[in-house]
């Protein structure tokens, strides 16, 4: 048993590392089986199609993500202001691999997967990033008259549409050129822009 956990998780690292490079669409099976070295026919013992292995590994990266986040949030050594700007890096460091070409494609192939990246951004970042809101205002960092839920909107929002082509198509096209930078650039400023002004 844990030999298998062992082999799909390293299917599922090079897989991933597969759909961020060439896309969903523009990968194969063939391609993950040759990548890891081992036959499709043992890869499909283990995953039953791409899609599945897709939604593996995303579901790696949420589990993952939450993980690192809950143990930031549950470090009673740091304050608030540390604390928003770990959370911030940690969430960039995990999502900016995530390029606009990939999540184009997720959502016209994959459809399933990214409605479910979409809630769990949604449900995930709002629980978390309340949390941490509240203990700033605990600790006197945040103004208590704020709208917490407005504060985790703007942010969240920040982050999804600023990566998300659909919405990005909405605008001039003089702007989306001034916006071409990388996602980890997008998280970078976006990280110190809501730093600079808690």
């Amino acid at each position: 048993m844990e030999k298998n956990v062992g082999t799909e998780e390293r299917i599922l690292e090079v897989a991933y590392a597969h759909f961020l490079s060439r896309g969903y669409k523009h990968t194969t099976m063939d391609d993950i089986a040759q990548a890891l070295g081992m036959s499709k026919k043992t890869l499909y013992k283990h995953f039953s199609g791409k899609l599945e292995l897709l939604a593996a590994a995303f579901e790696r990266l949420k589990t993952r993500l939450s993980l690192k986040v809950e143990a930031l949030l549950e470090t009673e050594e740091m304050r608030f202001t540390g604390k928003l700007k770990a959370m911030l890096r940690v969430i960039a460091a995990d999502l900016a691999p995530i390029n606009p070409e990939l999540l184009a494609d997720l959502r016209e192939h994959a459809p399933e997967v990214w409605a479910a990246l979409q809630d769990y951004v949604r449900q995930s970042g709002y629980l978390r990033f309340s949390r941490l809101i509240e203990e700033g205002i605990r600790q006197g960092r945040v103004k208590e008259d704020i709208n917490q839920s407005l504060v985790v909107l703007l942010y969240a929002s920040a982050i999804q549409n600023l990566i998300d082509p659909k919405f990005l198509s909405q605008f001039p096209r003089e702007m989306r050129e001034d916006l071409a930078i990388s996602t980890a650039e997008i998280y970078d400023q976006a990280i110190s822009i809501i730093y600079q002004a808690s």
